[in-house]
């Protein structure tokens, strides 16, 4: 049974162990990080989420100390390791690095590709990268070489050398996004448990919203460089800031209308938009797993609720099967326009057939028109 590492980094509890302020970053005069701030706590695991060229890799890089700032400072345990005129390099930060190619050495074997980044005698380095492979499930590797590993084996070499100096931050770069999608699950749950036994901060990058959903603690969701919300995954999810930010967590449905006495009238009912101005256009933005569908009753649908609001009638053009679930498309009679329900399990309906679709409220999310 390894024992527990010594705290070499003591911070204070109310005190994040990173903390990012004000960081931005343009190249040829183009802003590519713009006034990026964040922070996080110690076993804490943030997800920088977003698309491609949004700014998340030079993030990290940034933080990191391999790239430098135009503006902002980074305080790993309270100490400013980046502010302008300062500048720490990457060994003295004490942040770990994953990135998706691993980077391992190939010359080296296993055992002294985790002892890389470690100082001290040959007692203490050796009991430590024991330690580590033994905590990964690869203890009898160390004498292996990184091109007799599978891809899994390989990341889990990876995150041992990441740790091994027992870094206060660690930053990953898709470090998963190389694996086999069967291993990828298990491999990932493992590395996260790991950080979080260690104590340590993790700041991940990816642009995959499934995956900073299963992962993280908090999600700062990224566009044009600069951080447009944080929160919990739930939150995130379930409270977008805009119409971009729902659409970048799954599919979307959207109706148009105008605001009048802030409520706005739709052939699912009126719908309540205060907040927003007297004739203005709004975006009602539902997702197709919380449309209701009902069946045609020569001409008739279900009768409305105050929940669900008044149903709209619409001819199947399409219906998918996914496994879980079915996608079933309508062209509405009201507009022609072309919404999606998503319903568990084996639902097909035939092209062409009509079917009422209701809206839940309490699920819809209610937006100016963006310009």
């Amino acid at each position: 049974m390894p024992t527990p590492p010594p705290d070499r980094h003591p911070s204070r509890q109310d005190q994040p162990r990173l903390q990012v302020a004000g960081l931005t970053r343009a190249f040829g005069g183009r802003p590519v990080v713009d006034d990026v701030s964040l922070s996080v706590a110690a076993g804490q695991v943030t997800c920088l989420l977003g698309p491609s060229g949004c700014g998340k890799s030079t993030t990290l890089r940034m933080i990191a100390g391999v790239e430098q700032p135009d503006t902002g400072t980074i305080r790993i345990d309270g100490t400013e390791v980046c502010r302008p005129g300062l500048s720490l390099p990457p060994e003295a930060r004490s942040v770990g690095l994953m990135f998706q190619d691993f980077a391992l050495f190939p010359h080296l074997s296993v055992a002294q590709n985790v002892a890389f980044g470690l100082s001290g005698d040959k007692a203490a380095k050796a009991a430590r990268v024991g330690e580590l492979l033994e905590r990964v499930n690869l203890a009898g590797y160390g004498d292996k070489h990184p091109h007799q590993l599978s891809g899994g084996e390989q990341q889990r070499v990876a995150l041992a050398r990441a740790l091994a100096p027992r870094p206060r931050v660690m930053l990953m770069d898709e470090p998963f996004s190389g694996l086999d999608n069967r291993l990828r699950d298990g491999i990932r749950d493992a590395t996260l448990d790991l950080l979080k036994e260690e104590g340590t901060a993790v700041l991940l990058v990816t642009h995959e919203p499934d995956e900073a959903m299963r992962m993280a603690d908090e999600i700062a969701l990224m566009r044009g460089g600069r951080i447009v919300q944080r929160g919990a995954p739930y939150n995130i999810y379930n409270a977008p800031v805009d119409k971009a930010a729902a659409a970048f967590f799954s599919d979307i449905n959207v109706i148009r209308g105008t605001s009048r006495g802030a409520l706005t009238d739709t052939p699912f009912g009126a719908f309540l938009t205060p907040g927003h101005a007297d004739g203005g256009e709004v975006e009602i933005v539902i997702r197709p797993q919380h449309l209701k569908i009902d069946f045609d009753r020569g001409g008739r649908g279900p009768n409305p609720t105050v929940a669900d609001g008044t149903p709209a009638r619409g001819l199947v053009q399409r219906a998918r099967y996914l496994g879980r679930e079915s996608l079933v498309e309508f062209r509405m009679d009201h507009d022609g326009s072309i919404l999606t329900a998503s319903v568990p399990g084996v639902f097909l309906p035939k092209t062409g057939t009509a079917l009422w679709l209701m809206i839940r409220r309490d699920r819809c999310f209610v937006f100016p028109v963006s310009r």
